[in-house]
């Protein structure tokens, strides 16, 4: 059962304890991050068929089953843009990052359908992310649940403590970059395992080498959710790769999700290519991008 919980407010910041759970957990879930009215708001955006939903792709897990992604570099100005610039997203993972300026790195939204969405192997995002050339752990992602998440779809599981291994070696597992599963069940020994389950809305917080993993979706109920990762300025990427190199952020006020109403215009949002991504094996007859 997860430790580190917090309700959202408007008076909710990151205070010395909160920032004390992240050090030591290697997470926070803070509930009600987003408001039903702002859940609304993105739901049309994703179920929108000129929306984000046409640049997706498969990424099979190794066992059969395959997952959905559709990756942008930079947040442009619709919905799911204000999403990642806003203060109570953004400024809270620059808070809980140490303070120092960070930027958008990518988001992605990930699709287990239902009864058929596939495994999500264990990883640290540093596992791969260090391949980009990122030369330090200075990097941390917010997982935003757009549907219900638990354990009987599929939801996110955590290994509490698990960042502070340090970043383990990965390979890749089906289409995906994975964690070296012997050093994982050592790990399993002493950090434990917490499913994180999340209504609408609810939002997680964690370090780059948190080791995370879901199950598959066997469930009648579509499991989707947002995950916005954001890097220090400092640690600029030192090679040129499929996400950006430092790009300033221009975070938002808190009600720019509403007051947004642009829903289809991605411009300059800078859809991932999988074929580009060497992190991943994507199923490329899955991806049609701007066709």
């Amino acid at each position: 059962m997860p430790v580190a919980e917090y309700e959202w407010k408007e008076t909710f910041d990151i205070t010395p304890q909160v920032q004390q759970d992240y050090d030591e957990h290697g997470y926070i879930i803070v509930r009600g991050l987003l408001t039903k009215e702002e859940m609304q708001k993105i739901h049309t955006a994703v179920d929108h068929s000129e929306g984000i939903t046409k640049h997706s792709y498969q990424i099979p897990d190794g066992k059969g089953r395959s997952s959905g992604y559709c990756i942008w570099s930079h947040p442009g100005n619709d919905v799911t843009g204000m999403v990642g610039r806003v203060e109570k997203v953004a400024g809270y993972m620059e808070k809980l990052m140490g303070g120092q300026e960070v930027y958008h790195y990518h988001t992605k939204l990930v699709m287990k359908e239902p009864n058929s969405g596939g495994d999500i192997n264990w990883h640290q995002d540093y596992g791969y992310w260090y391949k980009n050339g990122c030369l330090f752990p200075d990097m941390g992602s917010v997982l935003i649940a757009v549907d219900k998440a638990d354990r009987e779809n599929g939801c996110l599981q955590v290994l509490r403590g698990s960042h502070k291994l340090g970043r383990i070696h990965h390979i890749f597992v089906g289409g995906q970059t994975g964690a070296d599963m012997e050093r994982v069940q050592e790990a399993m020994k002493i950090c434990p395992l917490d499913y994180v389950e999340l209504g609408e809305g609810d939002a997680l917080f964690f370090h780059c080498n948190l080791l995370h993993s879901s199950d598959k979706n066997d469930s009648p109920r579509r499991r989707w959710n947002f995950i916005c990762s954001y890097n220090r300025k400092s640690n600029n990427p030192v090679y040129v790769h499929h996400h950006p190199q430092y790009t300033p952020l221009h975070k938002v006020p808190n009600d720019a999700i509403m007051k947004c109403e642009n829903f289809t215009d991605m411009t300059g949002k800078e859809f991932v290519d999988p074929s580009m991504d060497k992190t991943v094996k994507a199923d490329l007859s899955t991806f049609q991008g701007d066709k």
